[in-house]
């Protein structure tokens, strides 16, 4: 078990993020100590990994919140959970390719600068 602050060690998010997503119902099984702290277990920790990875990849707050509702209704939604992470998923592979190509292109724009200040330089030093 992990106390908010190992948690937030852990992840980078404050103590204030933990205890929204907690109240928005996105870690719904936040345990509390003898003296009513909050503990968290692997299996919350893991859940908030994946969390995580939904939000850093752009999913919103309100779509992951929708994905967590479905998880605590059960096994009767197994098939929108996979529609809603296939759907995500085919958004990040898009979102992917796009950063890909701008990438391609910043490092044409260095190697064309690498060729000018070459050519800047032989053209100063004539021992180039």
């Amino acid at each position: 078990m992990y106390t908010i602050t190992e948690v937030g060690k852990l992840t980078g998010l404050p103590a204030s993020t933990l205890r929204y997503y907690e109240e928005e119902g996105i870690l719904p099984q936040v345990d509390r100590n003898d003296i009513g702290r909050r503990v968290y277990s692997e299996e919350v920790l893991a859940w908030l990994e994946l969390v995580l990875a939904l939000k850093n990849t752009g999913m919103s707050i309100e779509r992951i919140k929708s994905y967590t509702a479905m998880i605590t209704e059960g096994d009767d939604r197994l098939t929108d959970r996979r529609e809603l992470l296939v759907h995500h998923k085919q958004e990040v592979e898009q979102t992917l390719a796009k950063t890909q190509m701008n990438l391609e292109k910043i490092i044409r724009k260095i190697a064309v600068y690498d060729v000018l200040m070459h050519r800047q330089l032989k053209n100063k030093d004539p021992l180039i």
